[in-house]
């Protein structure tokens, strides 16, 4: 990839120790494995790149197939047998000792369907026929069931999240975002009226300290919602506080009792980002997200530099996908909006999510090497 956008790959890197140091620091067994994912995700990342380095748009071909490959990922963890609900959200699938999170792939998959689609169709979407909302709708109606059978508004909102970003790079109307934004509340406070969950999860967001003991769902007890429903997200909340400005010094944070129990369960997951703030501070939360911003910066330059209308399609889904999946997990954990269970990309401990970020990574050198050598070449 010798015309490939020079900055993307270092970023990822940086990005990449980052998450090991921090997770060795947390559990050693588990940065161990860490790293075995790396190596896995890195064979990805180049047999995509030596598979589709002649011209990747190919896949534009196959757009239907990958669209179904999505649909059946995300579905698979509401088969009985092999999804597993793990902190009230049903996002895994185990199959014998492999555990992995369909819905990362499931993302990828998503973003090369709708490049594909989107081009083809841009044009009479731009025209606003009412007929012509039957793929937004479909697509609506396929993140309300992704949340209802999940649980989990996150993973319903990062799919949506993309579609709708497409949508607009492909026609330009900010009025079908609004549609379609409008379209998600609706259906979330549909959901959020039968699914208990998700009303769990907006009333922690919401409340997340009482005064007067609440009914625990957990244990079916009385307890303050701090040590019970809120529990991660109070703790969570309490680490961050604790780095102040220059942090706590790396190694230094607070993150098990005296006793070695976690003080913060699933730390090294969805809560890493409170581990990086406790122990290096704002200055450290901050330039790690500055690091993301730069990441997506250089994604976005990638698509505007596209010369075809599915390169760009597929570059800009790949990088807001990757930016709407960082701001939700920091979001969560900031308490900007509700907490669920997806990963921060790169850093947090998931072999899933660490391959399919490094197949997004290959996906963006593979778009900025082609429009980068055709501008060189002009």
């Amino acid at each position: 990839m010798p015309y490939a956008d020079p900055y993307l790959l270092p970023l990822a890197a940086l990005l990449t120790a980052i998450g090991v140091t921090t997770i060795y620091r947390l559990e050693p067994d588990d940065a161990f494995r860490q790293s075995l994912w790396v190596v896995i995700g890195v064979a990805f990342f180049a047999v995509a790149l030596v598979v589709y380095r002649h011209d990747y748009r190919r896949v534009e071909r196959y757009k239907y197939l990958f669209g179904l490959g999505s649909l059946v990922l995300l579905a698979l963890p509401a088969l009985p047998g092999i999804g597993q609900t793990i902190n009230g959200a049903r996002l895994w699938v185990k199959v014998g000792p492999l555990q992995f999170q369909p819905g990362e792939l499931a993302k990828i998959l998503l973003i090369v369907f709708l490049a594909g689609y989107l081009r083809d169709k841009r044009e009479v979407l731009a025209q606003g026929r009412l007929k012509d909302f039957g793929p937004l709708l479909l697509i609506w109606g396929a993140a309300m069931l992704v949340l209802f059978q999940t649980n989990d508004l996150g993973s319903a909102l990062l799919q949506f999240g993309i579609f709708l970003a497409m949508v607009y790079v492909a026609t330009g109307r900010a009025s079908f975002v609004a549609a379609g934004l409008a379209l998600f509340l609706l259906g979330a406070a549909a959901v959020y009226q039968v699914v208990d969950h998700v009303q769990q999860r907006v009333t922690i967001w919401l409340q997340p300290w009482t005064e007067e003991p609440v009914l625990c769902a957990q244990t079916g007890e009385q307890a303050l919602r701090q040590d019970c429903g809120s529990f991660q997200l109070v703790k969570s909340l309490y680490s961050i506080g604790n780095g102040g400005f220059g942090g706590t010094g790396l190694g230094q944070g607070t993150f098990t009792t005296t006793t070695g129990d976690p003080i913060i369960p699933y730390l090294n997951t969805d809560f890493i980002y409170s581990a990086i703030a406790q122990e290096l501070g704002l200055v450290g939360a901050a330039a790690l997200l500055l690091v993301y911003m730069l990441f997506v910066a250089r994604g976005m330059r990638v698509a505007i530099r596209a010369d075809d209308g599915f390169s760009k399609l597929l570059a800009a889904g790949l990088t807001f996908g990757f930016a709407l999946q960082t701001f939700i997990i920091v979001g969560g954990v900031l308490r900007v909006i509700p907490l669920t269970g997806i990963t921060l990309p790169f850093v947090s401990y998931g072999g899933s999510s660490v391959v399919a970020n490094f197949v997004l990574l290959a996906g963006l050198l593979l778009v900025s090497n082609r429009a980068n050598a055709q501008h060189t070449l002009r």
